[in-house]
């Protein structure tokens, strides 16, 4: 075993010091008169080697500053817990340059909400450094400068996976997010806000829609399906001998572009959706409009429109676009259902079918349309509900990952269940129904 150094620390000469050694390492000539001392002012070089065996060196105001660190040093290494202090010194920025690579793969909604929050992260957090961050400093950002419940949630929930993986790669000894607490309350919204429209007003809806899109909301409405499956449904996904459609991916917009994606929302997303009469007719009409094609083209492959069901009215034509180097070329028109495009026709329709209000959302003061086209998946529950359908039937058929989530957001309280509820209250006997779990 290799000697332990006598002098470690050792002071270090110092310009500015007028003892002996000092003057005789930086000459008066040189470095100017200093008014000579017997006792050197010099910094206290503590010496080690870290856990791979380098050579180390930290300076120190007093020499029990050195010997302390040097005792605290020697420690971390024979138990393992030793930390490269420059690891740590680091700018947020370019940790995140270092650990996003390693995290972007994955769901493409996934990855854009993580986009979405780093852009929070770094306005604040972006030009410090790794090592500087306190709990404190953290909380009282979250509290007064994160604004909404939801956003809280998300910008939290990647710095604390920054901060893990920082301190899992031996950057910095703990996370000092831990313990920040999400202080935004949850918005509270009013059941007038929440329920969905009855099917008499969906039908009104449908009567100042466009005749193009009247199937495609008789199929939300019949199947409850989420927009980018419905939109996703593909020639060799319905069976219509067995009235069934398959529900295998969904389209997805990244950031402005419509993409196909494999999976649904959750796993208990891959299921078989059946059809009512009025679901078939639908997607009968569009059959005989579009003719798609049976074929199954892998995901990869591409949008390949020409297999989908529901299509965009302008599917197929050919229009003029200007490319980067100003040339106008025709392009054809894909045709796949854009949600925000089908909104120009859907706030129309609900204006004037007379059931359109706005609402405001608590939590990021935008000001929102009622009804949504996803309340067509609410109506369903609430309708299947009413008609006694047990909780976990109606869970495998919305493709809900659990049963209890599909009582307390997508069913909500019918016209029938009040005249119950005001019956009871007024001492009539009322039919009493079991809970189903």
């Amino acid at each position: 075993m290799a000697r332990r150094a006598a002098n470690n620390p050792r002071q270090k000469p110092s310009k500015v010091c007028g003892c002996a050694p000092c003057k005789t390492k930086y000459p008066e000539a040189q470095y100017g008169d200093r008014k000579s001392r017997r006792d050197c002012i010099g910094s206290w070089q503590a010496r080690y080697r870290d856990a791979d065996g380098a050579q180390k060196a930290k300076n120190f105001a007093k020499k029990s500053e050195a010997d302390a660190f040097l005792d605290s040093i020697r420690t971390s290494v024979r138990q393992g817990t030793y930390l490269d202090p420059k690891r740590g010194d680091i700018l947020i920025a370019d940790w995140w340059n270092l650990w996003w690579p390693a995290h972007k793969k994955g769901r493409t909604t996934t990855r854009n909400r993580k986009l979405a929050s780093w852009k929070h992260i770094n306005g604040k957090w972006g030009r410090r450094k790794l090592n500087s961050l306190t709990h404190m400093e953290l909380q009282g950002w979250m509290t007064a400068e994160v604004k909404g419940h939801a956003t809280q949630k998300k910008v939290l929930e990647l710095l604390n996976m920054m901060l893990r993986d920082a301190v899992r790669d031996q950057r910095i000894p703990f996370n000092p997010g831990e313990h920040v607490r999400v202080t935004a309350a949850a918005p509270v919204r009013h059941p007038d806000d929440l329920k969905p429209p009855t099917r008499e007003q969906y039908a009104l809806v449908r009567q100042n829609l466009p005749d193009y899109y009247h199937p495609l909301v008789v199929f939300l409405e019949e199947t409850g399906m989420r927009w980018g499956e419905a939109t996703a449904l593909r020639r060799c996904h319905v069976d219509l001998d067995a009235d069934i459609v398959k529900v295998r991916e969904v389209v997805i917009d990244d950031e402005g572009h419509l993409i196909r994606q494999a999976a649904p929302k959750t796993a208990a997303g891959f299921r078989i959706v059946p059809l009512t009469p009025e679901a078939r007719q639908a997607v009968e009409a569009m059959i005989d409009k579009w003719h798609p094609a049976e074929t199954e083209s892998p995901i990869e492959s591409g949008m390949h429109p020409e297999e989908l069901i529901f299509r965009s009215p302008r599917s197929g034509e050919t229009r003029k676009v200007r490319t980067e180097a100003g040339e106008k070329v025709e392009t054809v028109i894909e045709g796949v259902l854009n949600r925000n495009n089908f909104k120009r026709v859907w706030l129309p329709a609900i204006k004037d079918a007379g059931i359109a209000r706005q609402v405001k959302n608590a939590e990021t003061g935008r000001t929102e349309w009622w009804p949504r086209v996803h309340d067509y998946r609410h109506a369903l529950a609430t309708r299947l509900h009413a008609q006694g359908v047990s909780e976990k039937d109606v869970q495998l058929v919305l493709g809900q990952k659990r049963g209890g989530r599909v009582t307390w957001l997508y069913t909500h309280g019918s016209d029938e269940a009040l005249s119950t509820v005001r019956s009871a209250m007024q001492g009539q006997q009322v039919r009493h129904l079991s809970a189903v779990s």
